[in-house]
C-alpha cells in the first residue's frame, strides 16, 4: 500500500479549514450563504501577497483535487435534493417557463460573451453558471472542457458578485413590482444563480414563497446535466475532427475523447431518481446534505483562490459586461414568467 502524498493533502487540509470558517460565517451571519462564504473566503485568500507562492506551489496540487473531483463529488450528491415529484407538480406552465429561461439565457449569454471577444471557454462558462445554478455549475462545466482553473476563476468570481447583489436588490423590488409572496418565491427561484442564494433572498417572503423558489431553482439545478451532455457530445465531435485532421488523413488514436455523459453526470442523474422513487431516511438525506455542502465549499474555496482581482480589473470589463447583462436578462425573463404564470 502507497504512501498518501501529502503535497494535495495540505490544499485539500487548506480548503477542510476554509470551508469549517464559511460554515462559522454563515452562522454568524445568516443572510450570507455559506457557499457564497466559502467562493468569496477563497477569494479573499487569493489576493494576499505573502499567500501567493503556497497557493501556486505546494498548495495547488490540493486545491485543484477540491475545485475538480470534490466539486463533481458534491454535484452527485446536489441530485439527492431533487424529487421529480415536487417538479411535476409545479405545473406544465412553469415547468416550461424555467426551462426556457435556462435556455435563453444560456444562449444569449453565450452569444454576448462570444459577440464582445471574451476567450476560450470563459462564455460557456458565464453562460452556464448564470442559468443554472451559479459556482457549482461553471465547476461541472469546466471539468467537461478541461477549463484552466485561472479560466474558470472569473466565471466564478462574477455569479458570486451577482448572486450576493440579488440577495439585497430583489427584495428592494418585490413591492414596488407588486409581486405576491408566491410570485416572489417563484421569481427568486428562476432568476438567482446559487441555492443558497435563492433561500437567502426568498426566505423574508414566508416559508410558502421559500418552497417555491427552492422548488423552481432546483428544477433548473436538472438542466444541468442535458446541458453538460450536450456539450460532452459537442466536444466529443470536435475532438474526432481534430484526431481526423492528423498527417495523410489518418485517425489518430492516442487523442482521448471525451464521454458522452461525463460520470459525475451520470451519478448526479442517479441520485435524482434515488430521491424520486426510494423511500430514502430522512437522517441519511440530512447526512447526504451535510457532506455535499462541505464538498462543495471546499471545491469553491480551491475555485476563489484562483481569481485575480487585479487581472479581472485589467483585463476582466468584457467579461464583467456580459456577467451583468446576464443577471439582468435572466431577472427579467423570469419577471416575464411569473407574470404569465
Amino acid at each position: 500500500m502507497g504512501k498518501v502524498d501529502p503535497m494535495w493533502m495540505r490544499g485539500v487540509a487548506l480548503a477542510a479549514g476554509a470551508a469549517l470558517v464559511a460554515w462559522g460565517v454563515h452562522a454568524v451571519v445568516p443572510a450570507v450563504p455559506l457557499l457564497t462564504a466559502a467562493v468569496l473566503l477563497g477569494i479573499v485568500v487569493g489576493q494576499l501577497p505573502v499567500l501567493r507562492p503556497a497557493l501556486t506551489g505546494v498548495l495547488s496540487p490540493g486545491l485543484t483535487l477540491a475545485a475538480n473531483r470534490l466539486m463533481r463529488l458534491g454535484v452527485v450528491l446536489l441530485g439527492l435534493k431533487l424529487s421529480l415529484v415536487d417538479i411535476i407538480g409545479l405545473g406544465w406552465i412553469t415547468i416550461t417557463s424555467t426551462v426556457l429561461i435556462v435556455v435563453l439565457t444560456f444562449f444569449g449569454t453565450l452569444w454576448l460573451g462570444r459577440r464582445v471577444g471574451l476567450l476560450g471557454h470563459q462564455p460557456l462558462l458565464i453562460a452556464t453558471g448564470f442559468a443554472v445554478c451559479g459556482a457549482s455549475a461553471i465547476g461541472a462545466m469546466s471539468g467537461v472542457v478541461k477549463a484552466r482553473d485561472r479560466e474558470t476563476a472569473t466565471p466564478v468570481a462574477l455569479v458570486t458578485l451577482c448572486g450576493t447583489l440579488a440577495i439585497g436588490v430583489l427584495p428592494l423590488l418585490w413591492h414596488p413590482l407588486g409581486l405576491t409572496d408566491l410570485q416572489f418565491g417563484h421569481w427568486v427561484g428562476a432568476g438567482v444563480h446559487d441555492v443558497g442564494q435563492v433561500v437567502a433572498t426568498a426566505q423574508i417572503a414566508g416559508s410558502a414563497a421559500l418552497a417555491v423558489a427552492v422548488v423552481v431553482k432546483l428544477t433548473r439545478v436538472l438542466m444541468l446535466a442535458p446541458l453538460v451532455a450536450g456539450v460532452a457530445v459537442y466536444e466529443r465531435r470536435r475532438v474526432a475532427v481534430a484526431a481526423g485532421a492528423a498527417p495523410g488523413g489518418q485517425i489518430d488514436r492516442t487523442v482521448r475523447r471525451p464521454p458522452v455523459v461525463p460520470l459525475f453526470v451520470a451519478g448526479f442523474l442517479v441520485m435524482v431518481l434515488v430521491r424520486t422513487f426510494v423511500p430514502v431516511p430522512p437522517t441519511v438525506l440530512d447526512a447526504a446534505d451535510l457532506v455535499q455542502t462541505v464538498l462543495l465549499a471546499m471545491a469553491l474555496f480551491g475555485l476563489g483562490t484562483a481569481v485575480r482581482l487585479t487581472d479581472l480589473v485589467r483585463t476582466g470589463g468584457r467579461a464583467l459586461g456580459v456577467g451583468l447583462a446576464s443577471w439582468l436578462l435572466i431577472a427579467a425573463l423570469a419577471l416575464a414568467a411569473v407574470r404569465l404564470s
